[in-house]
């Protein structure tokens, strides 16, 4: 008889981590506080719920997401088939409808014998069974403190934010176009509005927000933000172009009122299947409410602009994975614990996806008295364990997905393919998914 498992957080890592334990003829018991507690950044008590952006970034081949995603399917991942079913207009990117997304995901568990699931706060981890710990960036503050005593290790966390959505109606057509950068878009359909500035707007805009003041959650001075998710302001900050050259960037982008590129652009990326709310990207901010809507609303196309959801600050909490993980996500003192998700130190939410769909492959096999087999270092998902627990623990940094994080092509090859990225990175693709092929045929 195998042993029962314990699935804490029912997020994405969670979600996905107990599908694949069902799948494999296994019961566990998966554990969500909400809605009996819920947390700063949640809305909703649906599991898998996203919280930030609604974009599971690019599905263009060859990039390190596509793969990522490429080799989840091959995975039979449960969230990636949800993300196809629910999905909105996003140009490159596959974005879906958060509330549609969430609801099936939810669904989904709740309709399986195997899963039982307990809508309660867990504040301390089980002494017996096998255990996945997957709450997230959000970890209730009693289960952090216990996982502080299970690790032996400090605490570590950081703070990140999250962007404001607006009313569609509310915003001004005739300023706003629709658009994909160089027209590209997967359907070929123009899937984000833009809101063209021109370089008057563009200063007073960033006056505007240099000078607005902050929501300040008491953040330690010594605590960073996460570089990858920068609030407006401080990326406004660090030089008066830094917006212009990041996320108002106006390239690929013409106005169809001019004929030209704008000075700068904001762009507003759907939200649902109704097409009634859009987020500004990469407008994360932690900027008071009220300044929010006196700063957004300069922005043109906006200016009568109701928000749906105010931008926000919230805490991120992760474990110093390199010093306790091993490449199947067991801690190191204790292998029948295993960590995924967020709270491991990965970016996300495929790569969030990834380590849950591992970890309950992994659990899985534990159970059924065998030793759980890393994933050949080549392929994404196995890239993305090796820097889990292999990376600097002096100086460990929640990740992304990146080519970075895969091994290089052999001396050969990537001689023969110095001058062309496309072909290296087509190459480094095609490696692993023959890696995970060969890996598959051994291990189903």
């Amino acid at each position: 008889m195998s042993e029962r498992i314990y699935i804490l957080g029912g997020g994405l890592a969670g979600t996905e981590a107990a599908w694949q334990i069902a799948k494999a003829g296994l019961r566990a018991t998966l554990y969500e506080m909400r809605p009996v507690r819920s947390t700063p950044a949640h809305k909703t008590a649906w599991l898998a719920e996203l919280v930030c952006s609604n974009s599971l970034k690019t599905e263009q081949v060859n990039t390190a997401p596509w793969l990522l995603k490429e080799e989840l399917r091959r995975l039979d991942s449960l969230l990636l088939r949800i993300a196809a079913e629910a999905r909105v207009p996003g140009g490159h990117a596959l974005t879906v409808d958060r509330e549609l997304f969430a609801q099936r995901a939810t669904q989904a568990l709740e309709s399986l014998a195997g899963i039982e699931l307990r809508r309660e706060e867990v504040t301390r981890v089980p002494e017996d069974g096998i255990v996945i710990v997957a709450t997230g960036p959000l970890t209730s503050d009693a289960l952090a403190e216990d996982l502080v005593r299970l690790t032996g290790s400090d605490r570590l966390y950081f703070y990140d934010s999250i962007s404001p959505i607006v009313d569609a109606d509310t915003i001004d057509y005739s300023v706003a176009f629709r658009a994909s950068r160089y027209g590209k878009s997967l359907d070929g359909g123009a899937d984000y509005l833009n809101c063209p500035l021109d370089a008057s707007q563009y200063e007073r805009f960033v006056e505007a927000l240099l000078g607005a003041e902050r929501h300040t959650p008491h953040i330690p001075d010594d605590i960073p933000y996460f570089e990858a998710c920068l609030p407006i302001e401080e990326l406004a900050r660090r030089g008066r172009d830094t917006l212009r050259f990041g996320p108002m960037k106006p390239t690929g982008l013409v106005d169809p009122r001019t004929g030209r590129r704008p000075y700068a652009v904001v762009q507003l990326r759907q939200e649902n299947l109704r097409a009634d709310s859009y987020n500004l990207v990469g407008f994360q901010t932690c900027l008071k409410y009220g300044e929010q809507k006196r700063v957004f609303r300069m922005i043109p196309g906006l200016e009568q602009a109701e928000f749906l959801r105010y931008g926000q600050v919230h805490r991120n909490t992760y474990i110093n994975a390199p010093a306790l993980l091993t490449a199947t996500l067991q801690l190191k003192k204790e292998p029948r614990i295993f960590f995924a998700g967020q709270i491991c130190g990965v970016e996300g939410y495929v790569e969030s996806i990834a380590t849950g769909l591992l970890a309950g492959r992994f659990a899985a096999a534990l159970a059924c008295g065998e030793t759980p087999r890393p994933l050949p270092r080549e392929t994404a998902v196995g890239a993305l364990c090796a820097y889990v627990s292999g990376a600097d623990p002096r100086d460990y940094q929640p990740a992304n997905i990146t080519f970075d994080l895969l091994p290089p092509l052999g001396d050969d090859l990537r001689g023969r393919l110095r001058f062309d990225k496309r072909a290296r990175h087509e190459a480094v693709c095609r490696r692993a998914l023959e890696k995970l092929d060969e890996y598959l045929a051994v291990c189903v």
